[in-house]
């Protein structure tokens, strides 16, 4: 039975991480829905930019993937300037500039410029993920942390929904002799700009700044947490480099198994409204309303997903069976019919969406928790990859050949191999050792 000052220590925490959470996660959802539709509203003017500006389809794929180029490179050195000023002005920064950058796009005049913003809107997004991860391990204990990752990576989902809709109605606004695109990108990228100086109001530095925590909050929080920083220290992080890593076949797997995960998420983000166009007879608004639905069917397929690898664990199994689901969408979405492919895409969108969150658990699994942040981050960020591979394929295939059905076959054929492979991974047991091998305690 716990004694009644450690009692009120816990209900302090609980109580202080919960304001915490109702102060800083709206704003970061609001900041990630943002972030994702800055990063992928060019998948709505694809059509519009080759009309008004003549950017066919093989230099809007190339610019579309050179985003995550310009992200990849970026994304070290971000991380260690913002362990230099600290989360909160960092976190700003990238708001401030990803929204001017994202703005800027409304002045593209031809292909070289096209290609500039994107990645150096890639290059001012740098670092936003990794900032809110730092941000929460100084505000919040591990067993809350965990809990607020979840429901911020959630609003990936939201935004998926959110971003046709939106998009295509900005997309019919005229006036002031600008296209209705060059309106979305400066209405969107000026919303970035407005987060920008909400980021710098709302969030604080410090736990000893936050007026609205009580002072036996305030020290239960920060006591929590330096303990629990002098635990890591004692222990003893390994600071290992990416070519080390890479000398695991098991790290290998798990780079190789995201990178497709992501290759068919980002060709779906960035060609489906180009393929909803070919329905024929609707307007930008419509567009985006039918870019929303794959995504919603998707949520509910993610929730259902997890619900069931829960019950039955075998997660190699349930990863497997969802990359088998995104295959079949994907061929059968090479239909000459535009309806019928829309529907497999939906179909798709099941599979990949839901390999995506089915995929961390078993890396989280395999990996000894001293270097799994730096392995997450080196398997985020040739998972990313994808996003510059697929555009920039598909726009060439489309432009060389009028279709994108060779992309379709390419994607379905590397999801059937992702889900041979995703049986060859493993899991470690708490002793370190790969499942179905014994502890060298017990070795004989």
């Amino acid at each position: 039975m716990r004694s009644a000052p450690a009692t009120r220590a816990d209900d302090l925490l609980e109580s202080a991480s919960s304001k915490v959470k109702r102060h800083v996660l709206p704003l970061f959802l609001i900041m990630f829905i943002a972030n994702y539709i800055d990063r992928v509203n060019v998948g709505f003017v694809n059509s519009h930019m080759q009309t008004d500006l003549g950017i066919g389809a093989a230099a809007y794929g190339l610019g579309s993937g050179l985003f995550f180029i310009g992200y990849a490179l970026f994304e070290v050195p971000s991380n260690v300037l913002m362990q230099k000023y600290g989360a909160r002005a960092w976190l700003t920064r990238i708001m401030g500039t990803w929204g001017i950058v994202a703005a800027a796009m409304a002045f593209v005049w031809n292909d070289t410029s096209f290609y500039v913003l994107r990645f150096l809107l890639g290059v001012a997004e740098a670092g936003f993920f990794p900032g809110v991860v730092f941000y929460f391990t100084q505000w919040l204990p591990q067993k809350e942390r965990g809990k607020a990752i979840a429901v911020f990576l959630g609003g990936s989902a939201i935004a998926s929904v959110l971003s046709g809709p939106i998009t295509g109605g900005l997309l019919s606004i005229r006036g002031l002799g600008l296209h209705g695109w060059q309106w979305m990108f400066l209405i969107e990228g000026g919303f970035s700009v407005l987060l920008c100086g909400l980021s710098w109001m709302l969030l604080k530095s410090r736990i000893a700044d936050a007026h609205w925590l009580t002072a036996d909050e305030r020290h239960a929080l920060q006591r929590a947490i330096a303990n629990e920083q002098a635990e890591r220290e004692a222990t003893g992080g390994r600071h290992v480099s990416a070519l080390q890593l890479l000398k695991d076949p098991q790290i290998v797997l798990f780079c190789f198994l995201y990178f497709a995960i992501q290759l068919t998420i980002y060709a779906a983000t960035f060609w489906l409204p180009t393929i909803i166009r070919k329905m024929g007879g609707l307007t930008d608004f419509q567009v985006g309303l039918f870019n929303a639905v794959p995504w919603l069917i998707a949520m509910v397929a993610m929730y259902c997903f997890a619900l069931l690898s829960a019950r039955w664990r075998f997660q190699q199994a349930w990863l497997a069976t969802a990359l088998v689901i995104a295959a079949c969408g994907l061929f059968a979405s090479t239909t000459g019919n535009a309806v019928l492919s829309f529907v497999a895409i939906c179909f798709s969108a099941i599979g990949f969406k839901a390999a995506a969150s089915l995929f961390w658990p078993i890396p989280q699994g395999y990996l000894d928790a001293r270097v799994a942040a730096g392995v997450i981050a080196l398997i985020n960020s040739v998972g990313n990859l994808g996003g510059f591979f697929a555009p920039a394929t598909f726009g060439y295939l489309q432009q060389h050949t009028g279709s994108v059905s060779g992309g379709l076959y390419a994607l379905g054929v590397a999801s059937l191999i992702a889900a041979a492979a995703a049986f060859l991974t493993r899991n470690r047991r708490s002793d370190g050792t790969p499942v179905g091998h014994a502890s060298p305690r017990n070795a004989h």
